[in-house]
């Protein structure tokens, strides 16, 4: 680490939190799947799966498949040893997130706006080129990173809840590194 780097270690303790979050999901899709199909059309299940045993079984499928890829995710990073970002004169390197693009170096960065989902809010970083970053990594990243930009306008987006920082601590550092080393556009929601 140098003088003008900031390391931010991944958070052993929330990503716990997150992995035991994913597995309540896995097994309520589990239980979602095991239900009496005559129970939920004559009503004496839950009245949320709106008497229709293919919702009930849809939404147990998507449950497992959706959450439990996030704990495969949270799984594989609670043994990864590298920091989850670092800010440096370079630019960001972002370990942190599913789609992680590595290295946004600061003459690529725009701006950065704070985007809120269902009460999560994330760090977007705009960039000059979405595009390469939308179209950089296996197919799965791809895809994740185009569903980002088509839903906030950037393909790369920060979140707080696996790192060993809180959200306005990380919105700070972000806005202290880009005013010294890049662009200082904000944009707000």
């Amino acid at each position: 680490m140098t003088a003008n780097e900031t390391v931010i270690e991944l958070s052993k303790a929330k990503m716990v939190l997150m992995l035991l979050g994913a597995i309540a999901f896995v097994g309520a899709g589990i239980w979602f799947l095991t239900l009496d199909a005559e129970a939920v059309r004559s009503g004496r299940s839950f009245r949320l799966f709106f008497n229709s045993p293919a919702f009930a079984y849809g939404l147990g499928v998507i449950s497992i498949v959706v959450f439990g890829g996030f704990g495969i995710f949270t799984v594989k990073k609670l043994f990864d040893r590298k920091p989850g970002l670092i800010f440096n004169s370079e630019g960001v390197v972002d370990n942190a997130s599913v789609a992680s693009p590595g290295l946004i170096p600061w003459p690529e960065i725009e701006g950065m706006r704070v985007f809120e989902l269902s009460g999560q809010k994330m760090l977007i970083v705009l960039v000059t080129d979405p595009q390469k970053y939308a179209g950089s990594g296996n197919p799965l990243k791809r895809m994740l990173n185009r569903a980002n930009a088509n839903m906030s306008g950037s393909p790369i987006y920060i979140s707080a809840n696996g790192l060993d920082i809180g959200f306005p601590e990380l919105i700070s550092l972000f806005e202290k590194y880009l005013q010294k080393y890049g662009t200082t556009r904000r944009t707000s929601d």
